[in-house]
């Protein structure tokens, strides 16, 4: 058994590590709160806007997304990967780096992987074996639409430029502070637009609804990738939340364990002083 000075250096440095791990739960829940409310308040426009793009693109003919609904036979691919840029949230960067490997490969096997990095954690571990054409890490930095655009403008170009046959994203899906879900999402070529029953076409469109649809494809990837970036910072303070939450509660635990232990080892120190201080007595009186 340990002696009493190593148990109590043990209890202050985990009374230490729970101050810090207590400390970095109400900071993630603040930034939480925050990014939930951008999330929650981003996703009804997202929706809205391919709602409408779709609508107007059932009314045209199937070329009218231009390059970027070119469907291609697949034969290069690139995964946009979005992780976080810091570690500490349970299983979040985990489950999206399997998640990429897990696609690789089943769904891309035998196909040119190349793989777009958003995030330090997932380039620190992906970049060991796949081919990462960019990382960038900055735009956590300061996470807003204009910036967020250039990512997508630079990915637009790329399958402009015929240099993939189709961009796909996997990032964690914000669900609540305690689950995230690893999700893979097309991002180019367009999908084709699956409306059932008949689309109405009695609106007077100005400009024409080719230029609208053609304003509308550009704006609804900037926006899909948005989202998408948003959707995971929501998910890593929550993730980074609940594992601070659990870690301070095994803090405690073991806290508690070790004054339980420590109290004993005192107990019996203090009987064994008590003995041999019994047992002198009785060799003076004897």
């Amino acid at each position: 058994m340990a002696n009493l000075k190593e148990i109590r250096n043990r209890i202050t440095s985990i009374g230490s590590t729970m101050k810090i791990t207590s400390a970095m739960k109400m900071v993630s829940a603040a930034k939480l709160k925050k990014a939930q409310d951008a999330i929650t308040a981003m996703r009804p426009y997202a929706n809205k806007l391919t709602e409408l793009l779709q609508n107007l693109s059932a009314t045209l003919d199937g070329d009218a997304g231009g390059v970027y609904a070119e469907q291609r036979e697949v034969s290069k691919v690139l995964l946009v990967v979005v992780s976080s840029n810091r570690g500490l949230c349970g299983g979040f960067n985990s489950s999206i780096i399997k998640k990429t490997v897990q696609v690789i490969s089943e769904k891309y096997q035998g196909k040119e992987i190349a793989l777009y990095t958003i995030g330090k954690k997932a380039n620190d571990i992906l970049s060991k074996n796949y081919t990462v054409v960019k990382n960038d890490r900055a735009v956590f930095d300061d996470l807003t639409f204009k910036n967020v655009t250039v990512i997508a403008e630079e990915l637009m170009e790329l399958y402009a430029k015929g240099d993939y046959d189709k961009i796909e994203i996997v990032y964690n899906v914000f669900k609540n502070a305690a689950t995230q879900i690893a999700t893979l999402e097309q991002f180019l070529p367009i999908q084709p637009v699956e409306v059932e029953g008949n689309v109405s076409s009695d609106y007077i469109f100005e400009p024409s609804k080719e230029e609208i649809v053609e304003t509308l494809i550009p704006k609804s990837l900037k926006t899909q990738l948005y989202k998408a970036i948003r959707d995971s910072f929501a998910a890593e303070h929550g993730a980074r939340m609940t594992a601070m939450h659990k870690a301070t509660d095994n803090a405690k635990d073991l806290r508690d364990d070790l004054l339980l232990t420590y109290n004993k080892a005192r107990q019996a120190a203090i009987t064994g002083e008590i003995l041999e201080i019994v047992g002198g007595a009785e060799a003076l009186n004897n």
